[in-house]
């Protein structure tokens, strides 16, 4: 059985950023992960610890986005690698991160980028 931890449209204020009024006034951006990851052992016992916390992931997402990036690419990766470092039995991680109104110079929603790792 595959099994997935998600965490969807996670909205956060951040500085991140190349041009230096994007790290002074920051932006919105929105994470979506996908985590999988054996659930079975958490699925018969219900118990906290025989899983990986969705509060825990939350946290590090958080910490990771108050570090200022000049690319999405390197705060995407910066939150795998801390959550694959901390959780041994993650077997794979989808992060997509993406920016609100990015300074393009014309009308664009977002700009994303998709890591999996």
């Amino acid at each position: 059985m595959k099994s997935y931890i998600l965490l969807e449209n996670v909205i956060i204020y951040a500085n991140h950023g190349v041009f230096e009024q994007e790290t002074k006034v920051g932006n919105i951006f929105v994470i979506n992960l996908k985590i999988e990851v054996d659930l079975l052992r958490s699925c018969e016992s219900d118990i906290l610890t025989d899983t990986v916390s969705y509060a825990d992931v939350f946290e590090i997402v958080k910490n990771e986005m108050k570090t200022p990036s000049k690319l999405l690419e390197h705060a995407a990766y910066r939150i795998i690698k801390r959550l694959k470092d901390k959780y041994a039995q993650i077997n794979t991680i989808e992060l997509k991160l993406s920016k609100r109104n990015p300074p393009l110079g014309g009308q664009v929603d977002y700009a994303s980028v998709l890591l999996i790792d």
